[in-house]
């Protein structure tokens, strides 16, 4: 029994068999989803040929500390931004063997939101060697941390699967 939904196993295995065709390699930078999309891509038998290497970056000093993001970055624009979640997408390629990198910052909840930040603000970072970061924004609502936590995995699979 998995700890994923069927669908989101399947996609996750689509994206992988993709990504091995295209000989590129994958890493993830997450913050609110802590692990999930690592997990997610570690649940597959063989995942290990394109699954390079995963980055939980919860507090803001594993964010500068393991990604190079810089700290004034973080204080300016907070860690729920554009501007930071770039950052993380581009800290895993840089700190990795990855051609392929996605990055998740948000506020799942049940606390922790502002009226500029509520809770199920995810921003979401998705890099290339060689390209642009992709980035989006999505505002899930207050549906619950694990529903919050399970569309930021799915969310991340699609950014990744518009990279390869």
């Amino acid at each position: 029994m998995s700890l994923f939904p069927k669908p989101l196993l399947q996609r996750a295995s689509l994206l992988l068999a993709e990504a091995r065709d295209a000989k590129l390699k994958i890493a993830a930078a997450e913050s609110c989803t802590g692990g999930l999309i690592s997990a997610l891509f570690t649940e597959i038998p063989g995942s290990s040929d394109v699954f390079e290497r995963g980055f939980i970056v919860y507090s803001n000093d594993a964010k500068r500390d393991m990604l190079g993001v810089p700290g004034d970055l973080i204080a300016d624009m907070g860690a729920v931004s554009e501007p930071v979640a770039r950052a993380m997408a581009e800290g895993a390629l840089n700190h990795s063997r990855a051609s392929l990198s996605v990055s998740v910052t948000g506020v799942a909840g049940p606390g922790g939101g502002t009226p500029m930040k509520p809770v199920g603000l995810v921003h979401f970072g998705a890099a290339r060697r060689g390209r642009s970061i992709i980035h989006e924004v999505h505002e899930f609502g207050d549906i619950g941390r694990e529903n919050v936590r399970l569309k930021s995995v799915e969310t991340a699979l699609i950014l990744l699967a518009k990279l390869i």
